[in-house]
């Protein structure tokens, strides 16, 4: 499945839930897994929206390398990291941490840019897992970061969308051109 750039309209649109975990969607969750995994830059999540569909699903591979193993894994790292890369069936975050962090953020779909964003340090997930299985979790790090960015396409927020106003303003020109590649590449696969 092709990685949709901004300009595509599944990325600013609120998806929907899934109702079962049927055949497809698990085909479908397969595909999405084969996407991040297969992505020209390497990405340590994708949303469905980012490949044209509006299903509230997400593919996440937030492993650390053996030599970058944070000295605090939360409990969400310790129960998913072994079983990554791994999709996440209608994941919502229950709860939030006060305390924040602001790093450095890009994305899949908007190529070339990152911003500084600000986001909760810990998060409370809700999801359920491909086996049918529901999980509420604490979770920190990376793993809550991406958590957030990812669930964030679910609801059509893009990350430039929380960076500074400078940064974003820094943005508009490459956001055109991604805009321009999108439509082309859509005209592109709607006359095969």
């Amino acid at each position: 499945m092709r990685i949709v750039f901004h300009g595509h309209p599944a990325l600013r649109r609120k998806s929907e839930p899934v109702e079962a975990l049927t055949e497809d969607v698990r085909a479908f969750a397969d595909r999405l897994l084969v996407s991040l995994q297969e992505s020209e830059v390497p990405g340590v999540g994708l949303a469905a929206p980012q490949v044209g569909v509006n299903l509230r699903m997400i593919a996440i591979d937030t492993r650390p390398s053996d030599n970058n193993i944070p000295p605090n894994l939360s409990q969400g790292e310790i129960m998913l990291n072994p079983r990554m890369p791994m999709v996440l069936v209608n994941p919502e975050i229950l709860s939030f941490s006060e305390e924040t962090e602001t790093l450095c953020e890009g994305c899949l779909s908007l190529p070339g840019i990152d911003g500084e964003v600000k986001r909760p340090v810990n998060v409370l997930l809700k999801a359920t897992l491909m086996d049918g299985s529901h999980i509420v979790v604490q979770c920190g790090n990376l793993l809550a970061r991406c958590l957030q960015h990812e669930i964030d396409h679910l609801d059509g927020v893009l990350f430039i969308d929380r960076a500074p106003r400078d940064q974003q303003k820094e943005a508009e020109h490459t956001m055109k051109l991604l805009k321009k590649r999108e439509l082309k590449l859509e005209e592109k696969e709607n006359s095969q």
